[in-house]
């Protein structure tokens, strides 16, 4: 009957903390705009070729470089293909990749820094070195680097959109987990010292449960706004690859490669990384606008 209360009342406590959370982020202003643009944004990319059929590799050099009109609302590119459908087409890639880089980012970067922050010790020590170093690496040159050296072989294996988007992901979740392993350390470490984990430990509890159960649910909050803001970092680097031409190949358009492509016609068809941009600056402001909401709601438990 007591453990039974015990649970009632620590889902009643639990429940209010979340109300509390998502009341103070209902009233931060910015954030709630945030959501309410990548909300749009995300149903566009989802939604959008389903409505807006019309296809994105089409080749009418009739129509290249065509402004903004009513059949062609963002205009066309150089090759006359429209610049809406392959917007709507390749948000779905750009969003997926800073999405899966975020989990690869967040998942080990919350390994690392839950061994490290709960054994300490040398554990402690060669981990946050390994940090360290993975921190000291410059990241822009190393993806170039893997990318030039990979990406052929990645093609044969699995085919180019899928083999570069793999790669890419990996690459990219993989020089960010070290900010969140560091968050995760400090949790820890902090957590760790408590009164309920020592009567845990106490009462026999392995480590594994101790890790899982009681310290890593209280050390949660830094982790999801650092994942949050990790997925606006992933979408800017994706960019960056594909507009530096290392990226997905000219015929996946996502909003990099579609940069990428209109960089010779700014004098003359200003629209055809205009509207890519904007893609790119709203999606990765909203991001950030969330990020700061959630932080400033979860701070506060």
């Amino acid at each position: 009957m007591l453990k039974c209360l015990r649970r009632q009342f620590s889902r009643v406590e639990f429940s209010s903390i979340q109300q509390d959370g998502w009341r103070q982020f209902h009233r931060n202003l910015t954030a709630m705009l945030g959501t309410i643009i990548l909300l749009a944004i995300v149903s566009s990319v989802i939604l959008g070729p389903l409505i807006y059929t019309t296809p994105i590799n089409k080749i009418d050099f009739l129509k290249a470089t065509l402004p903004p009109s009513w059949s062609h609302p963002f205009g066309t590119n150089d090759l006359g293909q429209d610049i809406l459908a392959r917007v709507l087409y390749g948000g779905r890639i750009s969003i997926a990749v800073g999405i899966f880089s975020m989990l690869v980012a967040v998942s080990f970067g919350t390994l690392i820094g839950a061994i490290a922050g709960f054994y300490g010790g040398w554990t402690d020590i060669i981990l946050m070195r390994f940090t360290d170093l993975c921190l000291s690496l410059p990241r822009l040159p190393l993806l170039l680097l893997v990318i030039f050296l990979f990406r052929d072989s990645l093609k044969a294996i699995a085919g180019a959109e899928l083999g570069i988007f793999v790669l890419i992901v990996i690459l990219i979740g993989g020089l960010n987990w070290m900010s969140v392993a560091r968050l995760v350390r400090a949790g820890f470490l902090t957590v760790r010292e408590m009164e309920f984990v020592t009567a845990a430990r106490a009462l026999g509890a392995s480590p594994r449960r101790l890790i899982l159960v009681h310290i890593l649910p209280n050390v949660i909050s830094p982790v999801l706004v650092a994942g949050t803001l990790s997925v606006s970092t992933a979408i800017i680097t994706e960019s960056t690859l594909s507009f530096l031409g290392l990226g997905f190949p000219s015929d996946v358009p996502t909003w990099g490669r579609m940069l990428f492509d209109g960089q010779n016609f700014l004098e003359f068809a200003p629209h055809m990384v205009i509207f890519p941009g904007m893609a790119i600056f709203l999606t990765v402001l909203s991001i950030n606008y969330i990020g700061d909401g959630l932080r400033d709601a979860l701070d506060r438990f």
